[in-house]
């Protein structure tokens, strides 16, 4: 009776694998894993979908087997945009008789010809593979007059919605459905065409499509013009609090952008603050504009726009359900992990109503699972396991219609369990008056069917008022086809291409098997004949052409019931090879150097053929050693003097206009081989042979290897030893050498056509000395006062030659002397030694070397140190062991050394320490050696994981009894209560209003503790994302909104105890400006300047103002006051006659915004007579005699340069200047250039020479007296 309310899942959109080939040619198959499971096989095609060429307007199909285990999902799809399922344009269908898909086309139009694509998937992989439909255009189309007739109503709607007013408003008036249906398509999902055409009564549905594109491309151009980017156009979306929403992402060009919204038509009003009452509200978070509309009524159903600067950007057709809560939600009170049930009755049947749990959407879920009856009346939801934190108010949403209750959860009170999470519960609450809701559906559903039938009674039949497709007509406002549609064609013929002298065959399939059909070709009858045969199986009708020749080449057409398919075959005639002078051809030819070798192969197919002769892929042509003879269908090559880089492939190619036939064959030349090729290796160089190997020759010429001929000199001599043929392996050992001495050797290859050059090989030596490697470090076996047994492990480097024995030596603890154990003529044959020559108490350590031919190689390392005294006895139990320190993978332990009692307990001499988890017998050894310390660190335990854990101690007379702790230990840090560790954290946040807000804060305790986040002592809403890992938390507001601000509180708690922090995080956004300015002077010298409030400043408890001031003599703004809380301030010293302006900025923690300016203020002046009282003034006399201001200053000047003399005088009146020279005038000289300028004088030599040296002089007069002064000038040479 129930079934679970289907919800999408989301796929992921794609997997990469194992790429793998198919035995399908163009089939290419992707694993997704490594490995298969046995049994299990990838997807893969037996028969794939091939390319289609066909009239326009005939029943196309593509056909595909897949294989694959698990069974593979097919599906299907196009390059050029997606494929639309529809019954008039594309359907995808499967046949499990035949185990065949199928993509059929009923009506082939020319927008259906793509390339397709064809994926077969399953859980271990896909494989894909692509086929073509070209389609044959023809002739006129009612399908396309209809389709002009819609597409004229189209661009007359596009034409209407661009009239606008001025403002880029729409007229005034209600849009009929006409004009709805075009702007829904703008609009909607591809998925809901089929349905929004048959509501408006749409019958061509290709010539819809087709207008809809070009609509499309014409709205992106006009929507660009004003918006950058667009995303998340959602519907109309009914909300749990009796509002629905509309809302869209969008990137305006220009932020102050008029947008509109309209019903059917006509423009709706709007408020952009949420306090203010009235019906829809814009409200604006960054980049997302979300409408709502409130307190939702059946007048509210309706076509909704949205409008940009006169552009239409989204519609959505708002349709009201008639449907209403027959029984509706009832409080739930549960117990802590007990179900709750909520369960509504609707008057009028609905596959899925919405559910919201603390405004909060819910869907199938492990937490939710909704359910709905079979008559869709009733409504469950099972909030499952609940606790606390599911405690809230819980809503169901049907239509516009509505319905909340409260979920209260009763915490287990039980003190016991208050730290524990409680056992699961197996009863629901809320459950228990299942029948009493059956009867209240049954009657709803009995009053619903009332309804529809008088409803039904009452309907009109629809009239549409544009052309009907032909034998349609209109039942209950449903299409319906004709009556008796008679005999029809599942599948038509289709054009084929055939081969001269081969079989080709045409088929169709027809609605019934008892019909009947006439073949006919060019118009006239086809009875069966000889070459010709006419067969029906069932719904197939069959005609078959066994030899096919030009002459039935030409169009086929098969007429039944007055119905009948056309297709046409046309007769190729490619090139052919014969069948027996190919394989002919196929076999490899062999030949000697020098020698010739001939090709010949015959063919067939329609002239000209274009024949082509290719070696290793390089085209041949008649030239050379070359000849190529093509005639009567044959072509013949020859190539002579070959050599053998000529070896190859042969292959001759043959096209057509109809296409290619590749034939392709070997050539072999044989010639003699190459020498054999180095580096030497030596396996055995000793004092009675040698042997060594060597590479096979790079080319052998094509010939078997028959003998590799080997020469050996001895070095020092000149002549060569023949070691005569040693088979075709490329070894040797020669075993007749001399002790010390070096030998070379030549080496050559032999085969049937020849002996190559020879290889000779650099000098080998007989005997070379190689001393074996050291041997292992000696180890005690056991030890006594007098006697020692030691064994050791042969060296692995035997220097190429037997160990022959061992020399061993030994040494007291303390000295450096080394003493040998066996006598010098005495080798030890063995791997082993008692030495019995050593002196009781006394510590020793011990040495190997090995001896082979060459003598006696290295020695080994020390072995340890022994005493040479009885064995030990084994150490007793370790004293004081405890737990030091531990955290979730180490231990640390210590210990203290077990006693040493004499004669029962020796001295222990390391320690070993293994641990048993608990649920184990088995001990574990931790150190494989055992440890001097008397301390250790056990690593890599499991996390809270018990384990019982001991120590033994160990010496040279074995290991002693075990001491364990008297307690399991857990692996876990000693119990800390929680810290947090942060030095520097923060307490206050400012985030912006559309941005992510990260809050991260780290903090030690143990064990691990419950990390819970509060906001404003409350539980953080679901659509905050908490993140905790070891040792830290993290805090994520994804898109942040004003309500998200608030003080968020964590608290970390554990066994030991609990500790908080808090954060405030205040989400704003640049405040909007203030209103009106207006400006009042009350008091004489201020201005009150007052304003109205910014629409902010309800939501935004930190914001202020700030004024700023600027006057008509300093011109420059400058603040006057800053952090005002209300909309007034005076501002003093306000100047008569200066004109003011004022400037008014809101301001919060996110920065001020755009100012209000005031009118300018200005308070005229009163002028008063200016009366300027001058004094007398005194005759001042200013004559006086001249002064030297800046006298002449000391030169020395380098002979051929410039010099240039300065000096300043004054004196009124006027003093003159005269320049000497040794008591000469200059002011006459017109080598030099003196200028006098308010009383600055000044003398320029262009070029100083040895004559100009001298004394200079300046002299001023006046008639109020005379100064002079005087300078000497020096020349350098």
């Amino acid at each position: 009776m129930w079934k679970k309310t289907k919800v999408a899942d989301e796929t992921a959109t794609g997997q990469a694998g194992i790429k793998k080939k198919s035995k399908v040619p163009g089939v290419m198959i992707t694993q997704f894993i490594e490995e298969l499971p046995e049994g299990k096989t990838t997807p893969d095609f037996t028969r794939k979908p091939i390319a289609l060429t066909i009239q326009e307007g005939k029943f196309g199909f593509f056909k595909a087997i897949v294989t694959g285990d698990p069974t593979p999902t097919v599906t299907w799809s196009r390059a050029k945009g997606e494929i639309i399922f529809h019954p008039d344009v594309c359907l995808q269908r499967y046949d499990e008789a035949s185990n065949e898909h199928f993509l059929e086309f009923p009506k082939v139009t020319p927008e259906d010809a793509d390339t397709y694509k064809c994926f077969a998937t399953n859980e271990y992989g896909r494989a894909v593979c692509t086929a073509v439909l070209n389609v044959i255009e023809v002739g006129f189309s009612k399908a396309k007059e209809l389709q002009k007739v819609q597409g004229e109503d189209a661009t007359e709607f596009r034409k209407k919605l661009k009239t606008r007013n001025p403002d880029g408003t729409r007229e005034e008036k209600t849009m009929d459905d006409k004009e709805k249906v075009w702007e829904i398509l703008l609009s909607a999902d591809k998925k809901d065409y089929e349905k929004i055409c048959f509501d408006y009564g749409i019958s061509d549905f290709r010539g819809m499509l087709k207008k809809l594109t070009e609509m499309k491309k014409e709205r992106e151009e006009e929507i660009a013009q004003f918006i950058s980017h667009i995303r998340t156009l959602k519907p109309v979306e009914v909300k749990d609090n009796d509002s629905a929403t509309i809302e869209l992402d969008m990137d305006l060009l220009d932020s102050g952008s008029k947008i509109y919204l309209y019903k059917d038509g006509v423009m709706v009003p709007f408020s952009k603050e949420e306090g203010e009452e009235i019906k829809h509200n814009l409200k604006q978070v960054g980049k997302k504009y979300v409408f709502t509309i409130k307190n939702l009524s059946k007048e509210d159903a309706g076509l909704y726009s949205v409008d940009v600067e006169g552009v239409n950007v989204f519609s959505t057709d708002f349709k009201v359900p008639e449907v209403d809560f027959a029984v509706k939600i009832q409080e739930v009170k549960a117990e802590e992990r007990e179900d709750a049930l909520f369960q509504c009755v609707l008057t009028a049947p609905m596959s899925e109503i919405k559910w919201y749990g603390k405004s909060a959407l819910l869907t199938n879920n492990e937490k939710h699972e909704i359910t709905v009856s079979e008559d869709k009346l009733i409504h469950k939801l099972i909030v499952r396991d609940c606790l606390p934190l599911d405690a809230g108010i819980y809503a169901a949403v049907a239509g516009i219609k509505s319905c909340n209750a409260w979920l209260v959860v009763e915490a287990d009170k039980d003190p016991a369990k208050k730290a524990k999470k409680g056992a699961r519960k197996t009863t629901i609450a809320g459950a228990g008056n299942d029948e009493e809701l059956m009867k209240i559906a049954k009657e709803q559903q009995a009053r619903y069917q009332k309804e529809m039938e008088e409803k039904i009674g009452k309907r009109k039949k629809r009239v549409r008022a544009g052309p009907l497709v032909p034998e349609t007509v209109i039942v209950s406002g449903k299409i319906v086809g004709p009556s008796d549609p008679g005999v029809h064609f599942h599948a038509g013929l289709s054009d084929c291409k055939a081969i001269i002298g081969e079989a080709a065959e045409l088929e169709c399939k027809v609605s019934s098997e008892d019909c009947e059909g006439i073949w006919y070709k060019d118009g006239a009858e086809i009875q069966s004949s000889e070459n010709v045969s006419i067969s029906k199986e069932g719904c197939f009708h069959r005609l078959k052409i066994n030899k096919v020749t030009e002459e039935n080449a030409g169009k086929y057409k098969f007429e039944a019931d007055g119905r009948k398919t056309e297709s046409e075959i046309v007769v190729e005639d490619p090139p052919r090879f014969d069948t027996e002078d190919l394989e002919e051809f196929k076999k490899p030819v062999t030949v000697k150097k020098g020698h010739k070798a001939t090709y010949k192969l015959s063919y067939i197919g329609r002239e000209p053929i274009k024949v082509q002769w290719y070696l290793e892929g390089e085209e041949l042509s008649s030239e050379g050693n070359v000849n190529i003879d093509t005639s009567d269908g044959t072509s013949r090559l020859l190539l002579m003097k070959l050599q053998r880089k000529d070896s190859g492939e042969i292959k001759l190619k043959l096209k057509n206009e109809f296409g290619t036939s590749e034939a392709v064959s070997q050539l072999n030349v044989l010639d003699k081989p190459t020498p054999p090729m180095g580096p030497l290796e030596i396996v055995e160089a000793s004092s009675s042979v040698i042997d060594f190997k060597w590479r096979p020759p790079k080319d052998s010429g094509g010939c078997k290897i028959q003998n590799y001929i080997l020469e050996r000199n001895q070095v020092g001599r000149n002549t060569w030893k023949k070691l005569g043929p040693i088979g075709p392996e490329a070894k040797y050992r020669d075993s007749d050498v001399d002790h010390g001495r070096r030998y070379c050797y030549r080496i050559r290859v032999e085969t049937e056509m020849g002996t190559s050059e020879l290889m000779e090989t650099e000098d080998i030596q007989a005997g070379t000395k190689a001393y074996p490697g050291p041997p292992s470090a000696p180890k005690v076996a056991s030890a006594f006062k007098d006697c020692i047994n030691l064994t050791w492990s042969p060296p692995s480097d035997t220097g190429g030659t037997n160990i022959l024995g061992y020399n061993l030596e030994k040494r007291k603890k303390g000295s450096n002397l080394w003493g040998q154990v066996n006598p010098p003529n005495e080798i030890i044959k063995g791997k082993g030694c008692a030495v019995k020559d050593v002196v009781e108490g006394m510590e020793y350590e011990f040495r190997v070397s090995a001896i082979n031919g060459s003598g006696s190689g290295e020695f080994s390392t020390p072995s340890e140190f022994v005493f040479a005294r009885d064995p030990k006895k084994p150490p007793g139990k370790v004293l004081d062991l405890k737990v030091t320190d531990s955290t979730y993978t180490t231990l640390s332990l210590s210990w203290n050394k077990p006693k040493d009692i004499k004669g029962v307990e020796d001295e222990a001499k390391g320690y070993f320490v293994e641990i048993r988890p608990a649920e184990n017998t088995d001990w574990d050894r931790c150190n494989s050696n055992a440890i001097t310390m008397t301390s250790y660190t056990v690593k890599g335990m499991k996390s809270l994981a018990m384990y019982w854990v001991r120590v033994i101690a160990t010496n040279d007379g074995g290991e002693g009894e075990p001491q364990e702790l008297d307690n399991y230990i857990l692996a876990m840090p000693p119990p800390v209560r929680p810290r947090f560790t942060d030095t520097k954290s923060k307490s206050f946040m400012i985030v912006r209003a559309g941005n992510s807000a990260r809050f991260t804060i780290n903090f030690e305790a143990s064990p691990w503790p419950e990390v819970v986040w509060l906001k404003d002592g409350v539980p953080v809403s679901k659509k905050v994302t908490i993140s905790n890992a070891e040792g830290t938390s993290q805090l994520l507001i994804p898109s942040a909104e004003r309500t998200d601000t608030g003080i968020y509180t964590i608290i970390v708690k554990n066994v030991v105890g609990q500790e908080t922090a808090s954060i405030e995080i205040r989400v704003t956004d640049e405040p909007k400006p203030p209103g009106p300015v207006e400006l009042d002077e009350n008091v004489p010298g201020t201005v009150t300047i007052s304003w109205t409030a910014s629409p902010d400043e309800k939501r935004d408890d930190r914001l202020h103002y700030m004024v700023t001031k600027r006057d008509s003599v300093k011109r420059t703004w400058h603040t006057v006051a800053d952090r005002i809380f209300n909309n007034k301030f005076t501002a003093c010293n306000i100047l008569p006659g200066r004109e003011y302006q004022f400037r008014v900025y809101a301001k919060n923690d996110m920065g001020s915004s755009k100012p209000s300016e005031s009118a300018k203020w200005l308070i005229p002046a009163k002028k008063e007579k200016f009366i300027v009282n001058m004094p007398e003034s005194k005759a001042c006399d200013l004559q006086c005699p001249p002064k030297f201001l800046v006298p002449l200053k000391m030169h020395t000047a380098p002979q051929g340069y410039e010099c240039y003399m300065t000096c300043a005088v004054k004196g009124d009146p006027t003093p003159h200047v005269t320049w000497l020279r040794n008591n000469i005038s200059l002011n006459t000289n017109t080598n030099y250039f003196i200028s006098n300028t308010c009383g600055v004088c000044s003398m320029l030599i262009l070029r100083v020479g040895s004559k100009d040296m001298g004394e200079y002089k300046v002299v001023a007069e006046n008639p109020l007296g005379r100064v002079e002064s005087s300078t000497k000038l020096t020349v350098r040479e």
